[in-house]
């Protein structure tokens, strides 16, 4: 009896050590993909301030530029266009879509400016030009690093032990912010 007893009770104890180990398997890979989906949301925000910031700079842009009367109003007129179709609120795809027809659009216009000697010359339009293109890079930086925080949430739920727990927490595969290749507008550069 004394024999069966010890066999009965190191059974138990090794369910309780797989148990425990199980568990904290499980909590460690919960607590790692939610930190991965707090990391996106964090990125997705910065990336809303650099468009917000795009988005109040270029109506200051449009206006020192719109002054040079022999300047290319369409250029002028699709920044204007694409500003007022920005949208915070509206689905990731769509978000990126506006940003990156925006893009085009801004080095459309910044690369017209270029071939303006006088427009290019002037102090405000040259500051803005600065400022543009500097939200511009910040902009790449910031979707870089969003998109990087996204492949490793997706690939971390997509593989052992998260994807068994993927159903239960409901995790999903977030969007990468990326447009649609046919749908992508590229600039046109023109050379004075």
């Amino acid at each position: 009896m004394g024999l069966e007893r010890a066999v009965g009770l190191a059974f138990v104890v090794a369910l309780v050590v797989i148990a425990s180990g199980l568990i904290l398997v499980g909590l460690a890979t919960y607590n790692d993909v939610v930190a991965l989906g707090q990391r996106i949301d964090k990125a997705w925000a910065n990336i809303g301030v650099a468009l917000q910031q795009r988005h109040d700079e270029l109506p200051d842009l449009v206006a020192a530029v719109r002054g040079e009367t022999s300047f290319e109003r369409e250029v002028l007129d699709e920044v204007t266009r694409l500003r007022a179709a920005y949208a915070p609120t509206a689905p990731l795809p769509e978000q990126a879509a506006t940003s990156e027809a925006t893009t085009a659009a801004v080095h459309r216009l910044l690369a017209d400016v270029e071939a303006y000697p006088t427009l290019k010359a002037q102090a405000n339009v040259a500051g803005l030009q600065a400022e543009i293109a500097r939200l511009e890079d910040i902009l790449a930086a910031r979707r870089e690093l969003y998109n990087e925080m996204v492949y490793r949430y997706d690939t971390r739920i997509a593989r052992l032990p998260a994807l068994l727990l993927a159903g239960i927490c409901r995790w999903a595969a977030r969007p990468y912010f990326a447009t649609d290749p046919e749908t992508a507008v590229r600039p046109e550069v023109r050379l004075g």
